[in-house]
Order: C-alpha cells, then structure tokens, then sequence
C-alpha cells in the first residue's frame, strides 16, 4: 500500500522543520509520530502500511535530524528544543490536539510534552521509551563538564563509501537492528558527500552532551503529571532499566493503560513486528 505522504514545512522559533503529512477528514484522529535519537520519520514507514487509512497522520523530522534544519553554528541542542518542535509542528498543522507516537528519545519528547501541555495531548503511545538514562543529582557537575569538553569536538561528519557501509555502522551501534530496517534507516537518512559516498544527515553536533538533564527524582516527578492515557511497547530484547528502576517508572506513571505490551524485538521492534504495533496502536487511538 502507498503512504502517500506529502512533505511540508513548519517553522519552529527560525528553524525550517520538515513533517511528512498524510491528511484526513477532521474528524479523525489527529496522530503524530516522533522518532527516535538520530533517527527521522521513515522509521515510521512500515507501521504507517498497517494503521488506520483514514488518520491524519503526520511524521516529524526533529531539529537537526532526518530533512528538518540543523541550528545555527553558535547554538547547541538542548532536550527542551524538541518540546518547541512538537508544538511547532501541532501549531503548524492546525491540530489543536493530537495522539502522540514516540520512539525512544521521541517518547521521552512525548511523554514531556503530555505533562507540560496537557490539554493539546490525547494519549500516548511510547514505543522502546520509559525516560532518559537519568542518575543522581550529583552527576550535575559531570554532565556539565561534559558539556564543555564536547563543545570544543569539531563537529564532523564521517563520509560512508555508500549506503551499505551507513547502514552497517547502524547495526554497529545497535546490534539488534535488523538489516533491511538499518538499510530502510540508511537510505533515508544519508546524502552524499561533496567528495564521494554518503554521509548521514543528522547534525553531527547531535553526539555531544546536554548541559542539563533530568535526575531520576526529577522524571518520576514529572511522569506523575501526565494525565492522558498511556501505552507502552516493548521489545524483548530491547533497551531498558535496571528492574527496580522500571517498576518505580511503571509505578510513577498513573494512567498507564494496561501492562506493556512486549514483542520479540529489538530497540527498534516497531520496524521488526510493525503490523502488531500498528494493531496495538489503532486499539489504542480512537
């Protein structure tokens, strides 16, 4: 089945950010989708064959990744610009409210978004994603010092002999990744390089450090402020906490709808079992 998704564009405080929309009749349900940590919107590519045929589905490509903008030379990305991307992008598309689907850092973006602004969030749906790595508050200073030594890295991009060779340094990085996903990844997320072969579109200065980030008190704290209806998928042989550390964040989180569901899969089990996420997601969002 075709997606036929169109591309447009939004603007978030400057920053051109490209969004894939399929649109609909507004009385269906308004869904975006928010990827994972270098990733963009075609990771969503396999599950969109299967949801709903008449959502207005729309797919965000974060700042500085997939075809979006990268920011300026004199900025640094920091995880609050994203929180600024999803209502761009909610703004930008007249959804006064929408359901939130995120991947990983894309569910840490949506689960966020869902406390801050309760009232433009329906429910969400989080895919490989219960938090940041988080640790204790005196990991502050470190973070920071982090912060400060990776500002002084160039930021490079490293070119890639084709495609192939991208999409195999993905499964370096992630080896549950299977091979047709880190393919699908790579060609969608590569461009080529003024001296030959590929490089990767995200923003290099992605890699580095935030300055500030949440402490483990700090997001069980704000989890306890979402409202909306909750659904967490899982892989089974994706990335999690430790257990005691899960069950708190299972505990912390209200309205969770049910227990998770998990599938065999990597961290990347929406692009492995795509047709079960998709179903779990059309029994979720009405």
């Amino acid at each position: 089945m075709s997606l036929s998704l169109e591309s447009r564009f939004v603007d978030a405080q400057g920053l051109r950010l490209h969004v894939r929309v399929r649109p609909g009749a507004p009385t269906r349900p308004a869904v975006l989708f928010l990827h994972g940590w270098l990733d963009h919107s075609h990771s969503f590519d396999a599950v969109l064959e299967h949801v709903p045929a008449d959502w207005r589905v729309a797919l965000l490509d974060f700042r500085g990744m997939g075809q979006s903008a990268h920011a300026p030379p004199e900025a640094n990305y920091q995880a609050g610009d994203h929180l600024l991307d999803v209502e761009a992008a909610l703004d930008g598309l007249g959804f006064e409210q929408a359901h939130l689907v995120g991947h990983s850092l894309g569910g840490i973006i949506a689960l966020t978004y869902a406390a801050v602004r309760p009232e433009r969030v329906l429910d969400v749906a989080l895919i490989e994603s219960l938090g940041p790595t988080g640790g204790p508050p005196e990991y502050a200073v470190e973070r920071l010092r982090a912060f400060m030594n990776d500002a002084r890295r160039p930021p490079n991009s490293k070119p890639y002999p084709d495609v192939e060779a991208a999409a195999a340094r993905l499964r370096e990085n992630n080896p549950t990744l299977p091979p047709a996903a880190a393919l699908h990844l790579a060609r969608h997320g590569t461009r080529p390089h003024e001296k030959g072969g590929v490089v990767f579109t995200f923003d290099p200065r992605h890699r580095r450090r935030f300055a500030h980030g949440h402490d483990e008190a700090q997001w069980l704290a704000l989890q306890e402020q979402v409202r909306c209806p909750v659904l967490l998928v899982r892989g089974q042989d994706g990335l999690w906490p430790d257990a005691a550390k899960l069950d708190r964040r299972l505990e912390a989180l209200r309205t969770l709808s049910g227990p998770p569901l998990v599938l065999p899969g990597g961290h990347h089990v929406h692009m492995e079992r795509a047709q079960d996420v998709a179903r779990a997601l059309a029994d979720f969002i009405r």
